[in-house]
């Protein structure tokens, strides 16, 4: 036999064992109290973590897939699920697993994975308000709590943890720990007060007090059309230069118009930017082969061809689409990126046979393919609506600049409205400046697109928050 661990005997007291004599009862009497309403949504959804430094990750999928909110790409064949390997936004996995992650960074993995957050540290917050949030969620299966502890206070092996509560015991002051680490030590209950001061406890990585944060449904889907990604460490970079460089870049220049404008923007991306932005435009599409589309689905892709369409009607976007065109048409020198594999480069000729061959078809339609690029392979998924489906057309605009499926005028248009409004500010003429701050203006957009931007907006947001380290600044505070 090999060595190793075989699960923990969990120390008790102060913790009752869930499947004890007396944990039985405290789980019959909290039911009959109504205080375990989240409990079932949770436990049809209980995940054991993966690696042993992925309690974080897995407290998150867990309750991201209780509440029902759909990632938007694919897990695993053509199944939609969330997944500790998909929450790679913020801290790149290999890190994760040998680290860990903090509190404020899982905060930022769940505003990206789509999910409404409030977040409190124990100094941000009270006892009395953490028993009021963790009967609110145990009374209903719409939010769910998650705990960001240390387990030396409950007097387990171990340090730092994360771990969703799913019940509260009202007589006896008492949450049900749904301990993701169950290879360890098996759901539990403990007193609230003491799972309070295990919050309490600093995390030596960050210097902050740990805490717990409420995860509920967003009013709406988020980024119907339009998802940013982390996939790789290119994003640092990418969010500072949108987030930062963009406006010290219309500072420092003398803009005669709009055509300049874009071109200093465009010129400028950094030279991986294709990396990012190809994730960008990621279109959930009907993943059950040649079965019908679900009358939900039906829904999805109609609300998505309505931003598109939105997107397209914008002034903006036909600013953005002359500019491309007139840089193809001119061979100009926008940043150029590797042809050898390149990813992209195969997306768009894909996706270029792909409407040509649905050409004419009525409605909206996805053109869903797999590229094979050496070891890897990449889904393809892009929206055409019926008014764009024309043969030949779609490979015309800048896939052989920017790097990215046919549709980047778009992207490029949702990108720039998705930025700050104060990017403008440094603009020096002022007929250009208050031409372009029209353009991007957020509240004279249609409603669905206003949403769709203001999410990238937020993405963005958060993105640099966390490039900034200051993620855990203002963590509940909603962006307008």
């Amino acid at each position: 036999m090999e060595n190793g661990f075989y699960k923990r005997a969990l120390p008790s007291p102060p913790a009752i064992d869930f499947v004890s004599s007396e944990g039985k009862k405290l789980f019959i009497e909290a039911i009959q109290s109504g205080t375990m309403e989240g409990f079932y949504r949770l436990i049809s959804f209980f995940q054991t973590q993966s690696e042993p430094a992925y309690c974080g990750l897995a407290s998150l999928s867990m309750v991201l897939n209780s509440l029902a909110i759909d990632p938007g790409r694919k897990w695993k064949g053509p199944w939609r699920w969330f997944d500790e390997s998909m929450l790679d936004c913020c801290e790149p996995l290999e890190k994760v697993k040998v680290t860990g992650i903090s509190f404020g960074k899982l905060v930022c993995l769940a505003h990206c994975a789509g999910a409404k957050v409030e977040a409190f540290r124990t100094n941000q917050s009270t006892l009395e308000d953490f028993r009021k949030h963790v009967m609110r969620c145990s009374v209903s299966d719409d939010c769910h709590v998650i705990s960001s502890y240390d387990r030396l206070a409950l007097k387990q092996t171990g340090s730092g943890h994360f771990s969703p509560i799913g019940g509260y015991h009202v007589g006896r002051d008492m949450a049900l720990v749904l301990d993701v680490a169950r290879f360890k030590y098996p759901p539990h209950w403990v007193p609230l007060s003491l799972l309070w001061e295990a919050m309490g406890y600093v995390d030596k990585s960050t210097g902050q007090q740990r805490g717990f944060m409420l995860i509920s449904r967003p009013h709406r889907e988020p980024g119907l059309l339009y998802t940013l990604s982390c996939k790789n460490e290119s994003w640092v970079g990418i969010a500072k230069y949108l987030m930062d460089d963009v406006s010290l870049l219309l500072k420092s220049a003398d803009v005669k118009d709009i055509e300049n404008v874009l071109s200093l923007i465009f010129t400028s991306l950094p030279s991986n930017f294709g990396e990012f932005i190809k994730w960008i435009a990621e279109v959930r599409r009907r993943e059950d082969g040649d079965q019908s589309l679900s009358p939900e689905e039906k829904a999805r892709v109609n609300v998505k061809e309505e931003v598109l369409k939105q997107v397209q009607e914008t002034g903006l976007f036909k600013h953005v689409s002359a500019f491309l065109s007139s840089a193809n048409s001119c061979c100009r020198n926008l940043p150029l990126l590797s042809h050898q594999d390149n990813f992209p480069d195969i997306a768009a000729s894909v996706c270029c046979q792909g409407a040509e061959i649905l050409a004419g078809i009525s409605g909206a339609s996805v053109v869903s393919g797999t590229v094979v690029n050496g070891k890897s392979e990449h889904g393809v998924d892009v929206l055409f609506p019926s008014s764009q489906m024309k043969p030949g057309c779609c490979c015309s605009v800048s896939s052989n600049y920017i790097g990215i499926h046919p549709a980047s005028n778009d992207v490029l248009t949702a990108l720039l409205l998705a930025l700050p409004p104060e990017t403008w500010s440094g603009i020096k003429n002022e007929k250009v400046l208050l031409e372009i701050s029209s353009l991007a203006l957020t509240e004279n957009l249609p409603t669905l697109l206003q949403e769709e931007v203001l999410h990238l907006r937020r993405q963005l947001y958060l993105l640099k928050r966390c490039q900034e380290n200051k993620v855990d600044v203002d963590l509940g505070a909603p962006l307008s």
